[in-house]
């Protein structure tokens, strides 16, 4: 249900809305714009990096989880809303509240994460993955779909972009909050507190020690490994897709919108069809068709010449995107011991932010040193699902499974 209240935000903020709104008139077309937008998001992603694992350690042994997430919960819809403050020009304010907002959005989803494996077995790990973010687009495209008709109606009685954008800030908000309302009331921690197991180190060090702990377990960090590379190009089409639309192939902001709400619903069958199919042909098969998947989306956005042809690359993305990211997390679950969820988890969160950086960043260098040549930007993209594929190769789910069950931190290795 919290996927379903979140959501809005990565919709609306990071792929719809406000992307557009930031790099056409925030910063007025500028050539550097792009670069600015990834660069926001890089910084935000970087925070949560090294410091998402002490404080998932620090939720395990106090089975804190779900007192973190409403803290975090709250501080991003208050920056959200304050999103409604932006004014064309304010340059800076903008990358400011992206900075923070996507900070806080992105510690809830790690610490969302780690309730996954608390609530599903194994067998059925994959769907559950998949129903979580099914309900999630599902709140993409409510919240979406409230900002599209209000769009409609100001664009309709003559409002400009400046005047209609900060309302939907303001209406993300609202439905982040209430839906969270909704999840936190029916949502029990189920750890236990851990108090006897003291954390010998704090802040970015924990990173460095549960990195090094995590080792024992190959599979995972071979996951950790495969899951930098082609969430490097997921997290492209999610900040760059509303960008792309309207600067290369000359969308209008209602028909991006439209664009985003038809991938949201391609995304939620995408994760439904493969998160069930996961569970019967294997985790690592079904990881492989979507990052081939990926590759063919890449390859139709950059060679799209009309708008009917980039809404089949939307469409086929949305499908990828869906089932890629259910399934990274699904074997993520899989690999990591039960009394250690957060702070593993801490670490997906690493790997994955990490990609978030390197992604948008790459597109966002490519296009700056080309003057601007997007579709080369995102051709390049698709190298980044063909090496995720390659580092998925080795990955033995069986054996990752096995270790998972098995106590091998360094405390339990003492006679």
């Amino acid at each position: 249900m919290y996927d379903f209240a979140n959501s809005g935000y990565t919709t609306v903020v990071i792929t719809a809305v406000f992307a557009a709104y930031f790099v056409g008139a925030v910063a007025n077309k500028a050539e550097w714009a792009t670069l600015a937008w990834t660069s926001a998001l890089s910084v935000s992603y970087a925070i949560v990096m090294l410091t998402m694992p002490a404080m998932g350690e620090w939720a395990d042994r106090h089975a804190a989880k779900k007192k973190l997430l409403m803290a975090m919960t709250a501080a991003c819809v208050v920056s959200t809303a304050a999103l409604a403050w932006v004014e064309p020009g304010q340059v800076l304010l903008a990358l400011i509240l992206i900075v923070i907002s996507n900070t806080f959005y992105t510690y809830g989803e790690s610490l969302t994460a780690a309730f996954l494996p608390e609530l599903a077995k194994p067998e059925a790990m994959g769907r559950i993955s998949a129903w979580g973010w099914a309900w999630g687009y599902l709140g993409g495209m409510l919240t979406l779909g409230v900002c599209l008709a209000y769009v409609l109606w100001a664009q309709g009685q003559g409002q400009t972009a400046g005047q209609f954008v900060p309302i939907t800030m303001l209406m993300t908000a609202a439905i982040y909050a209430l839906a969270a309302g909704v999840t936190f009331a029916l949502m029990k921690e189920h750890a236990k507190p851990q108090l006897t197991r003291q954390s010998q180190v704090g802040g970015w060090q924990q990173l460095v020690q549960t990195f090094k702990e995590a080792r024992a377990y190959k599979d995972f960090m071979q996951l950790l490994a495969c899951a930098v590379a082609y969430q490097g190009g997921v997290a492209v089409a999610i900040t760059l897709a509303a960008i792309y639309a309207e600067q290369v192939i000359g969308f209008e902001p209602q028909e991006t919108m439209m664009l985003i709400f038809v991938l949201n619903i391609a995304a939620l069958l995408g994760s439904l069809v493969l998160g069930y199919a996961q569970d019967r042909i294997g985790h690592k098969l079904a990881l492989s068709l979507t990052l081939w998947g990926w590759g063919l989306t890449c390859g139709l956005a950059a060679l799209s010449s009309s708008k009917e042809m980039f809404w089949w690359a939307a469409v086929l993305a949305g499908v990828c995107m869906g089932s890629s990211q259910s399934t990274g997390r699904a074997m993520a679950g899989l690999f990591i011991p039960s009394n250690r969820l957060a702070e593993f988890f801490g670490l997906w969160a690493f790997a994955i932010r990490l990609a978030s950086i390197l992604g948008p960043m790459g597109y966002g260098l490519v296009t700056w040193a080309t003057e601007g040549n997007q579709r080369l930007a995102i051709a390049a993209t698709s190298i980044l699902f063909l090496l995720g594929w390659l580092l998925l190769l080795p990955i033995n789910v069986q054996r990752g499974q096995r270790l998972a069950v098995q106590d091998l931190s360094p405390a339990a290795k003492k006679p």
